[in-house]
């Protein structure tokens, strides 16, 4: 029994801290964030779009970053950290109160135990909740979630580890939403609250049967109103179950017996065992399994649903973001061949660092310059800001020119004649590809470099490395 309650608290605790499970989880709680407004989400969209390549794994990122800025992960964190103390917490309250109820049973002073009132007050709740369960998997999912010690349990870490104002509600929500969407939201509830009840019944076994070992009771039945064939017949029907297993079940004389002898008491509480055991621990063992079995059958599909208008619009969105394909050189231009730049002679010592097209957001300039630089300036593309620069450049000839561009735009025939005219007033000209998280971003730059006769201009995504022999000598 400690093996199926261990088994379900590492299957629990392994889908808390699963990264494919906790980043649906705050996709989906962004998605109901927004629900009441969106966020600004501008560096995010770039953000993700540079670090993923395609549309759902796009959209998490972005959830990530959103998630990050407004606390969804540290309180998910939190609730990781707690859900195990929460649990211990809710198993010890359940197995004191099955203690309290093994003590009604047996505790008595008289020491004379009614087998029909101690049946149904160790059974009834536990066969009340179960039934609730059972109804809940063919029912609307939620009829009967509150029912759940698995809900309680839920609801009781969310409260803990977010207190009264946190994230919690909105995890919580996207959690059971994405369970639901899974047919995983009662066998997730009902691996929690099968457990406790698995042990609670092993519990309040072990206490029985150690007071029925060492104490001497009297086990009977009575009854004002009903007929004693009833019980007869009750009796018997009941101990059927338990009798496949070896447990005994008290024949008509001694159910009828006014006062049985010791063997007769002997028969009635190990028919009141087994009762105990096949109604009780065995049905929640039996599911406590089923319930493990099922979510690692089903724990895949733990997804957003992408096919949601709002996961669709974003997609839409990231579409629209794409940067253009790279285009081809000019065909009038003879490929391969780059300008020869100016020759030492008429160089100046001089380092130009030019902020070329970069996003409105990028910090500028940035750490890390050489601080003898004799120009950092940074430039919006259009034609008079290119002529502007050119100008200064033909007038300073420098010795080497730093370009530094995003990463993550895409290069195209504008750039190329960029590139080109400035190499015809410096001597030497570097790429630095700034903010480059995306897996190839600084590869794509480079096979352009060579696809468009630009090989001499090296380029970088790392700044040391684009700096290397470039600053200017005193």
């Amino acid at each position: 029994m400690r093996e199926a309650t261990s088994e379900g608290t590492l299957l629990i605790n392994t889908a808390l801290r699963e990264p494919a499970f906790t980043d649906a989880v705050i996709t989906e709680a962004i998605r109901w964030t927004e629900q009441t407004g969106p966020l600004d989400d501008a560096q995010a969209l770039r953000t993700a779009a540079s670090r993923a390549a395609d549309g759902p794994n796009r959209i998490i990122e972005r959830a990530l970053q959103l998630g990050e800025r407004i606390g969804l992960q540290s309180e998910l964190t939190r609730a990781r950290q707690w859900a195990p103390w929460v649990l211990l917490a809710l198993v010890a309250l359940i197995v004191v109160a099955g203690l309290g109820l093994a003590g009604n049973v047996v505790g008595g002073g008289e020491r004379h135990i009614n087998v029909i009132v101690a049946l149904v007050s160790l059974l009834g709740l536990h066969a009340l909740t179960l039934l609730l369960w059972l109804a809940g998997l063919w029912l609307p999912t939620g009829s009967f979630s509150t029912a759940s010690l698995g809900w309680i349990w839920l609801s009781l870490t969310a409260r803990v580890a977010g207190g009264k104002r946190g994230q919690a509600p909105v995890l919580v929500r996207a959690a059971t939403g994405l369970l639901n969407r899974a047919k995983l939201l009662p066998w997730f509830f009902g691996l929690v609250s099968h457990g406790i009840w698995s042990l609670s019944f092993a519990v309040v076994l072990a206490a029985m049967l150690f007071a029925l070992a060492f104490r001497s009771y009297t086990l009977s039945w009575e009854t004002t109103i009903l007929d004693p064939a009833f019980f007869v017949r009750a009796v018997q029907a009941l101990g059927w179950a338990p009798s496949q297993l070896g447990f005994p079940v008290p024949d008509a004389a001694t159910v009828l017996a006014a006062s049985p002898g010791a063997a007769g008491q002997r028969t009635w509480a190990m028919w009141l065992t087994g009762c105990i055991v096949v109604y009780g621990l065995l049905p929640r063992f039996a599911l406590v399994l089923l319930s493990a079995a099922i979510w690692r059958s089903r724990r895949k599909a733990l997804q957003p649903d992408w096919s949601e208008p709002y996961y669709r619009k974003l997609l839409a969105r990231f579409t629209a973001l794409a940067p253009a394909a790279i285009v081809d050189a000019d065909p009038g231009r003879t490929r391969g061949v780059a300008p020869a730049g100016l020759p030492p002679s008429e160089l100046q010592d001089a380092l130009f660092v030019i902020g070329f097209e970069l996003p409105p957001d990028m910090h500028w300039p940035p750490t890390g310059l050489p601080a003898d630089a004799a120009q950092v300036l940074r430039i919006d593309g259009s034609a008079p800001a290119r002529r502007m620069l050119l100008d200064q450049l033909a007038q300073a000839r420098p010795r080497a020119v730093l370009l530094v561009c995003h990463a993550a735009s895409s290069p195209d025939r504008g750039t190329e004649r960029f590139l080109r005219e400035v190499l015809a007033h410096c001597g030497e000209c570097r790429l630095w590809l700034a903010d480059a998280t995306g897996v190839g971003a600084a590869a794509r730059w480079i096979d352009w470099l060579q696809g468009t006769g630009l090989e001499r201009i090296a380029a970088s995504d790392r700044l040391t490395i684009a700096l290397q022999g470039l600053a200017a000598t005193p």
